[in-house]
């Protein structure tokens, strides 16, 4: 698990910024039932943003990254990977996430992903991005390869390892935002996944920020307010450019 369980995105919160937001249940066409939280701006709105969690799935850290969003005037909507071993259901802090990771295949994600896409495109959204952490941002990258209505992925701290099998496929821009000192995920790494990147003529933005760890976009993590604020800055205006 990326953050803990009372992490908070270091993204201030915009007073009185008009939202809505409701639990919801999602289904793929696979048959997967899953649990989602959807924010939505009051007003009008035409960019629709997935969030793809860590390996823990949908719990508090994305759905108030998913109001966040919403604040800004985007629409938002975070899912949960493991409708079909663990049910739609809030779950315990003492949730055991592992064997639920195991049992995952990518398509599985993929599925879900795409299931998420098609409620943003029936909100009338004309442009749609993924969000991911983790287990997620890896995924948020490779999900570009799966659903063409994409216009862009960002990442942070994704394993670029997951990614590379997919590179050729892939057919959105890419931004990834990437700890310096992040325990798992080396530069050489990093360094690989830009030059296949590059080497297959896509478009992309990788950023290694010097000192920071694993998961340093995390309101706890306050000596790395400063890299928080620049992912957070580079992510919204990939959005906007995109």
């Amino acid at each position: 698990m990326c953050f803990e369980l009372d992490s908070e995105p270091p993204v201030p919160r915009i007073s009185g910024a008009a939202v809505s937001h409701d639990d919801v249940v999602l289904a793929s066409e696979d048959g997967n039932r899953f649990a989602a939280f959807q924010a939505l701006p009051e007003g009008d709105f035409s960019t629709g943003i997935v969030i793809l969690p860590d390996v823990r799935g949908l719990y508090r850290f994305y759905e108030e990254l998913a109001l966040r969003f919403a604040e800004r005037g985007h629409a938002a909507v975070a899912f949960d990977y493991f409708g079909r071993t663990a049910g739609v259901a809030k779950r315990g802090d003492d949730f055991e996430y592992g064997p639920h990771v195991e049992a995952l295949t990518p398509r599985q994600v993929m599925e879900d992903v795409g299931t998420c896409l098609r409620v943003l495109l029936g909100l009338d959204c004309t442009s749609l991005f993924t969000v991911g952490f983790c287990f997620g941002g890896s995924n948020s990258w490779v999900s570009t390869a799966f659903h063409e209505e994409l216009d862009g992925a960002v990442g942070f701290y994704g394993r670029p390892s997951r990614a590379l099998p997919f590179v050729p496929e892939m057919a959105a821009p890419i931004l990834a935002l990437q700890g310096g000192a992040d325990q798992a995920i080396s530069h050489l790494d990093n360094l690989e996944f830009e030059q296949r990147l590059r080497e297959a003529g896509k478009e992309y933005e990788l950023i290694e920020y010097e000192g920071a760890p694993h998961s340093f976009f995390d309101r706890k993590q306050e000596e790395f307010q400063d890299a928080s604020d620049d992912a957070w800055r580079r992510t919204l205006g990939f959005i906007e450019s995109h």
